[in-house]
């Protein structure tokens, strides 16, 4: 499993020129997922995801987590972080898990942050268009070896 987290001021997603998820003050998180992630994986992710200390505190220093700040979360699948671009031109998708499988883990991923944030989320397997305004610009990307 890997996620990239964007913190950020506001962002949005959009389908069809539909607005579907939006969040002000938060963490915009691209996850995906390969065949050999489990819910271990899951439980691992999202306890990174909202312990991790990457927002200001008064003194301007990274050391307060969404929790601390109140933060949303806009969650979007995204098999191509899975993108295996070693042969060739074209990426191949290989690794990403199957559709079928991927939208429960995704399913089961939004619910287990539920626990802790508000999460907004995109539309397994739509094309999206989203927004995002990166404060800082902060991104950081986090990979789950629990199967490994």
């Amino acid at each position: 499993m890997k996620v990239v987290i964007q913190r950020s001021l506001n962002s949005k997603v959009e389908i069809d020129d539909k607005v579907v998820g939006k969040i002000d003050k938060g963490l915009v998180v691209l996850v995906g997922f390969k065949d050999s992630d489990s819910e271990k994986d899951i439980k691992y992710i999202v306890d990174k995801i909202v312990n991790l200390r990457i927002f200001d505190d008064e003194n301007g220093v990274m050391n307060k987590s969404i929790l601390d700040v109140k933060g949303s979360i806009l969650s979007i699948s995204q098999f191509t972080l899975y993108a295996n671009t070693k042969k060739g031109r074209r990426p191949s998708y290989i690794e990403a898990m199957k559709p079928d499988l991927a939208t429960k883990f995704y399913d089961l991923f939004n619910l287990e942050l539920q626990k802790y944030v508000k999460v907004e989320t995109g539309q397994f397997g739509a094309d999206m268009k989203v927004s995002i305004t990166n404060m800082g610009p902060v991104t950081i990307i986090i990979e789950s070896e629990v199967n490994s």
